[in-house]
């Protein structure tokens, strides 16, 4: 029973090992199947009496958690969405492309959560517990509307039905409570539209957390690079030949990638001319970006000159001539930054940090030189609900008078006018919201339109016409596209960062941009690997996708910005909204506080939005984000110096295995003051052979003259000092007899050596 159990452990032994074994595959396999089913057929025998079912039953249990841990995982991978998709893009493109298709992942994943929570929390309590479509003006279509209401132009311009839906904010009731759960829903829209970027910014700095965490590995990423490709880089698991296929471009890119960095590392350059043509590229993209900004702002301000006009008399390209502008610019000043940065001449890499860089400032110029505008559009609008409010509380009060004066009664029954003839503001809210949603509709036609025109006309043009053109099309003009990584990406970035803006004006606009992304995923993926090529230099992405990131997290701070503007500063419009009659948005909170909380809670409230407490609590977390920031440099700072000591001694492993000098710095300094070998250890002291004399007492043996080991220098293997000049060695050394120990040559004079006690 013993040998049998020693048996199964080294077959378990093998089984776990058996891929460290420098054998051929065919034996691996043949191995492999003889060690399970020999495990298979006696693991079970090993238990004696009763517990041998008992044994056997707790190995089979063992195995099927072992089966189901491994069936979960793959579960897992195969539940991944579009894995296989971004893999081969992948696999064809690097993983630079690759980076913008999982961050488009990641994005869909994010806006899915943000669509829960405004679908779950805001538009279906109204759906299902609000008043129904009718029964209010803002949930009516206005009587002079409804001809056109249906109308294909009005309802691509978002208006008739489309604008009185629960698409937009002044669909939504006042009512402090609605249906039988007495859901309290401006309460919930204003949480809701507030923890939309509370939650979107805890995501965002955690990716970034986890990022770094795994950018930060401590792998030496510039040794060996070359040969850890060539022997570790094939997966001997693939059985599809497709699969095969998009494994050896993969290795293929990866290498292209590797000599793309070596050659950036060691390229050599005019410097001087290099920085005047750095600068010059700086100067000419600042100049576009202050003219793409100021005719942002011309357009903005026409625009407004033109909704004051009558809209049969406007053109479609006047209707939508700021959506047309900004769209153009987004499509026109990338490829032109592109261009101009040629002069600079980076990496591909830093190069592509600068695109983004610049399209960033494009496109944030251009989005809050839109808001600029927009806000002055918003205080018009403004100073009309006023005086429209004004003219409809005079009515009101000359029906309450006339009617009392005429039947002279107090009585006073309310005015039965229908929704559709009710006379109503202008709801800025909804004008905003429509803007926002225009400007996702145009960005995305205009993104699928230069996708099918630009990429896929491209391709067929090159790929039918090359045979019968007077020069070569791919390798010539116009050649075939590679894919737009910046642009895509900044576009991506810009397009999340306006509905974090207009999510709150527009609460279907995040559905519509889960529609947007699902869309753009399948659309993107089909065009990059039809129509597009490699980069002609390519390189590979970041280990961690955090530049995205942070670009990402400094557009969701400057979305924040407009949203708090409006609900501590602006007021609501007066008919429209769930925050119509209050005179702030944020007056919901401190309304449920005095109504709906005890009075102990509304004074801790009250003293937590004291000013002198929200300082220094600012201080505070200033200093204690200042103070970890500090601790995290420090720890790095010794990682790096661990590192570096682990790598001194990797080294000195092995230069004295391979008996080599040391690559100790420090080390070689202090040998070439000191004798040669002089700080090499002594040898381990063994027994003395016969012409060894031993003093009692002392701590090295004596050795009679010219008993010396062969090969042994009796004084740069012992001494620190000079070689002693008054005593050469004038006899060859005897035979080898045994290790010489800490054996001693000739003494040496007064001063010199160690002394000429023994025992020294």
């Amino acid at each position: 029973m013993e040998a049998l159990k020693e048996q199964v452990e080294e077959k378990k032994k093998l089984i776990a090992t058996l891929r460290n074994k420098p054998w051929r595959m065919k034996r691996r396999l043949v191995l492999l199947k003889e060690a399970q089913e020999f495990v298979e057929k006696f693991e079970g025998a090993l238990g004696k009496g009763k517990g041998r079912k008992l044994y056997a039953y707790k190995v089979m249990m063992a195995k099927k958690l072992i089966k189901f841990k491994r069936d979960f995982e793959n579960f897992k991978t195969a539940c991944i969405p579009w894995e296989r998709k971004i893999k081969d893009v992948e696999s064809h493109f690097g993983s630079s492309v690759a980076s913008y298709f999982i961050f488009l992942r990641w994005m869909y994943g994010l806006n899915m959560v943000l669509f829960g929570l405004m679908f779950g929390l805001v538009v279906l309590p109204e759906i299902l517990m609000g008043l129904p479509y009718g029964s209010i003006p803002r949930k009516t279509v206005p009587r002079e509307e409804q001809e056109t209401a249906m109308d294909f132009t009005v309802l691509n311009d978002f208006g008739g039905y489309i604008k009185y839906s629960f698409l937009f904010y002044g669909y939504f009731n006042n009512d402090r409570r609605i249906g039988l759960l007495q859901f309290r829903l401006p309460l919930s829209y204003l949480l809701v539209g507030v923890g939309i970027f509370g939650y979107s910014l805890m995501v965002v700095i955690r990716t970034m957390a986890r990022n770094a965490n795994e950018g930060g590995d401590g792998a030496e990423e510039g040794e060996f690079t070359f040969s850890w490709k060539m022997f570790t880089s094939w997966d001997y698991l693939i059985g599809n030949p497709e699969t095969a296929d998009n494994k050896y471009a993969s290795i293929t890119t990866s290498f292209k990638e590797s000599i793309v960095d070596e050659q950036e590392n060691q390229k050599d350059e005019n410097i001087h001319l290099r920085r005047f043509l750095r600068v010059l590229a700086n100067v000419l993209i600042t100049c576009s970006l202050g003219g793409s900004g100021y005719l942002i702002y011309f357009v903005v301000k026409r625009s407004q000159d033109f909704a004051k006009m009558e809209k049969e008399n406007l053109s479609w390209l006047e209707k939508n001539e700021v959506e047309f502008v900004m769209s153009l610019l987004g499509l026109v000043c990338p490829p032109l930054f592109e261009t101009i940065a040629e002069l600079e001449d980076y990496h591909p890499r830093i190069a592509l940090k600068w695109q983004l860089g610049r399209i960033f400032a494009l496109f944030l110029g251009n989005l809050y030189t839109f808001l600029f505008a927009l806000f002055d559009e918003v205080n018009e609008q403004l100073e009309t609900e006023k005086s429209i409010k004004n003219a409809t509380d005079w009515a009101f009060e000359q029906y309450y008078t006339n009617y009392s004066s005429h039947y002279n009664t107090t009585d006073v029954p309310p005015l039965n006018v229908h929704p559709a003839d009710v006379i109503r503001g202008p709801c800025w809210e909804d004008a905003v919201g429509i803007g926002f949603v225009k400007l996702i509709v145009s960005d995305m036609q205009v993104t699928y339109l230069t996708i099918l025109i630009g990429d896929f006309a491209r391709a067929v043009i090159v790929r039918f016409l090359n045979y019968c053109w007077c020069w070569d099309l791919e390798a010539g003009f116009p050649s075939y596209g590679e894919f737009d990584i910046s642009g895509n990406v900044l576009g991506l970035i810009f397009n999340q960062g306006m509905i974090w803006m207009g999510a709150f004006y527009a609460p279907g606009l995040v559905g519509l941009n889960v529609l947007r992304l699902l869309s753009s995923m399948y659309y993107q993926c089909w065009a990059v690997m039809c129509c597009n090529v490699p980069h002609e230099r390519v390189f590979k992405a970041s280990r961690s996708n955090n530049f995205y990131m942070g670009l990402l997290l400094l557009v969701l701070f400057l979305s924040l910005l407009p949203v708090i503007y409006t609900i501590m500063t602006v007021s609501p419009s007066f008919d429209c909204g769930p925050f119509s009659g209050q005179g702030k948005m944020y007056d919901v909170i401190m309304e449920t506080i005095e109504q709906d909380l005890p009075p102990f809670l509304a004074n801790i409230f009250t003293y937590a939005t004291n000013p002198g407490l929200i300082l220094p609590a600012v201080l505070l977390m200033v200093l204690a984000i200042y103070y970890l920031n500090a601790v995290s440099k420090g720890y790095q700072n010794a990682n790096l110096d661990l590192r570096k000591k682990m790598k001194m001694a990797r080294d000195e492993e092995k230069n004295r295995r391979n008996n080599k000098d040391s690559t100790n710095e420090v080390m070689k300094d202090l040998e070439d003051l000191l004798p040669n070998k002089s700080l090499i250890p002594p040898p381990v002291e063994e027994e003395p052979p016969p012409d060894v004399i031993v003093d009692k007492g002392a701590k090295s043996p004596k050795i009679k003259p010219g008993a010396a080991a062969r090969g042994v220098n009796l004084q740069k293997d012992v001494s620190l000092a000079a070689p002693n000049p008054r005593a050469p060695v004038t006899r060859a050394p005897g035979p080898r007899r045994g290790p010489p120990g800490n054996a001693r040559g000739p003494q040496p004079g007064r001063g010199r050596g160690r002394g000429g006690h023994p025992s020294r």
